[in-house]
């Protein structure tokens, strides 16, 4: 082979393999470092609640469609956060649901909670538009309705924000895995706890990168009118904030409860939306991508989102075949490893997967899978993307 091509080669794939390794493991490393760094010579400054007579107004928002099975539970939870009664505002926006929501909601919950419905269904993004319009409160926090909220998620979040400097407070999202549940169950928990940790790294830096639709809340006076094909409503929404010179703090002691998916087909579904929804908010946070005006947060948005959205997939599935081409190159034994390794860990991801679709797990096993099913799910949203442009309502995910 041509020594020119083959260093050309050598140089793609020694970089491919550096952005998968930085993307999902580098940038925890790093960003460690630069929190240990910074505190070093920066403390935490400890903030303090103002007695219950001052605490702030605050709204629970709740954005749901045909959520019948969950309403009693949702409002139970909801009752039962340790909050001023008088203080605290139930709001649910059902625009399109069409089973017992409402009836539920008006009957039991009659006078607990206010309702805001049209029969018309646009998504979850309008519903939240519209909502936003009749909520005065100065705080509002956005929760789902099959989500479910510690007792001290408020008072938590409220003092999040006692720091001006705060604009969006990103709860944290906690799966509820059971040993009956399958391997959707394992991975969703084990992405989310690591997930948990690399947000909480984040704001100790500098701010978190985005929030989590179970749990997040916003002053009212930042609120942006999104677009209603908009499919990460949350993630834009604290990301606009962020633009904006405030901060999204991470608070790890205000979470949300979920269930995972069903199974991995139904997990599929949440990816594929979540990948399509991750290459729009890339294009319409574009000005985020501007180093010099955005400095720390531009450096965490593009290692946290941006290469996971849009480059490393594609270098990921690239290695393969450069690893093969390499082989003809100068150089056959370090290349034979690599491809070895490749091979076994996509033959391990097959496992995996083969071991899911069986009923059982490995933990081991399933990482790999886990792993590329992740990055795979990209270019099914970049489909998905293509297809459904103007439409902000999507399939809900079954959940175990």
């Amino acid at each position: 082979m041509n020594e020119t091509l083959t260093l050309i080669l050598e140089i793609i794939f020694w970089s491919a393999l550096f952005m998968v390794f930085y993307t999902y493991l580098g940038y925890g490393i790093v960003l460690y470092a630069l929190v240990k760094l910074k505190e070093l010579f920066v403390k935490p400054v400890k903030r303090v609640l103002p007695p219950d007579s001052d605490l702030p107004e605050v709204t629970l928002f709740i954005t749901a469609f045909n959520e019948e099975d969950v309403v009693d539970e949702k409002m139970e939870n909801s009752l039962a956060l340790d909050y001023p009664a008088d203080k605290l505002r139930i709001v649910w926006v059902t625009d399109g649901s069409d089973d017992g929501t409402n009836d539920r909601l008006q009957t039991r919950w009659n006078g607990k909670a206010t309702v805001y419905f049209q029969p018309k269904r646009q998504g979850k993004t309008a519903a939240m538009t519209r909502g936003m319009t009749l909520v005065r409160t100065p705080l509002v926090v956005f929760t789902d309705a099959n989500t479910m909220v510690n007792s001290e998620a408020i008072h938590e979040i409220v003092l999040a924000f006692q720091n001006p400097k705060v604009g969006c407070v990103a709860g944290e999202k906690r799966i509820a895995v059971q040993t009956k549940d399958g391997a959707a169950a394992g991975g969703e928990g084990i992405y989310w706890k690591y997930e948990s940790k690399l947000k909480e790294l984040d704001y100790r830096l500098y701010s978190a990168v985005g929030a989590a639709g179970e749990l997040f809340a916003v002053r009212r006076g930042l609120w942006q009118t999104l677009p209603e094909d908009t499919l990460l409503d949350d993630f834009v929404c604290s990301m606009l904030i962020a633009s904006q010179g405030y901060k999204i703090a991470y608070c790890k002691e205000a979470y949300a409860l979920e269930t995972p998916s069903a199974d991995m087909g139904e997990e599929g579904k949440r990816k594929k939306r979540i990948a399509a929804g991750g290459l729009q908010s890339v294009w319409r946070l574009r000005k985020l991508l501007n180093p010099f005006r955005y400095g720390v947060l531009w450096f965490q948005y593009v290692s946290h989102r941006v290469l996971r959205w849009t480059l490393t997939p594609v270098v990921l599935v690239a290695l393969l075949p450069l690893n093969v081409a390499l082989l003809w190159s100068g150089h056959p034994t370090l290349y034979v490893v690599t491809l070895a390794l490749q091979c076994a860990f996509y033959l391990a991801a097959l496992a995996g997967r083969a071991l899911e679709r069986s009923g059982r797990r490995s933990r081991l096993l399933f990482i790999p899978y886990y792993f590329l099913f992740m990055n795979l799910n990209v270019f099914r949203g970049t489909a998905y993307l293509a297809t459904h442009r103007g439409r902000g309502a999507w399939e809900k995910a079954k959940r175990a």
